[in-house]
């Protein structure tokens, strides 16, 4: 398993000084669709986040479902998603603190998004495909022997048996 995809350090007893974000909440990325989903429909982006960061536990259409749903009865999907931000900051060992998880979701919930997004990106997800995709793809770069053809091929055509 890579430790700097899935947030895994390995146990040496040393402390490790928690990481800087990838990129700053200010950061204009170039990822214009990005910017418009979470811009007009935070719930998407914020579903996609909760599905990496739980692993795969709870499906991003749940976890959209749920922030849309505090978000319309209460107006305080942000301090749902702040929580999130913390776990993620802890899995992947990043500077910040509770305290200021909240403050920024309360403050600015669509940069904060964003910046989750870009973070998960930049440690070698795709957002798209969810956690279950992501394992599987993961996988499929162990190395395995490969499949043999059996009897001998020229030019894709069958030589047949090479007798003496």
């Amino acid at each position: 398993m890579n430790p700097s995809v899935y947030g895994e350090k390995p146990a040496t007893g040393i402390p490790v000084a928690p990481e800087p974000w990838s990129t700053g909440i200010c950061h204009c990325s170039s990822d214009t669709t990005t910017w418009c989903i979470t811009c007009w429909c935070p719930c998407i982006t914020f579903g996609q986040i909760a599905e990496i960061v739980d692993k795969g536990t709870t499906s991003s259409t749940t976890s959209a479902a749920l922030y849309f749903l505090i978000g319309t009865f209460t107006g305080c999907a942000c301090m749902y998603s702040c929580f999130y931000r913390t776990k993620m900051r802890k899995q992947f060992n990043l500077q910040g603190s509770t305290c200021g998880d909240c403050m920024l979701h309360f403050c600015c919930e669509r940069r904060a998004l964003r910046q989750e997004y870009r973070e998960l990106q930049h440690r070698g997800f795709d957002m798209a495909i969810g956690w279950q995709e992501n394992k599987e793809s993961e996988n499929k770069g162990i190395a395995m022997a490969p499949k043999v053809q059996e009897g001998m091929f020229r030019d894709g055509h069958s030589v047949g048996p090479i007798r003496f």
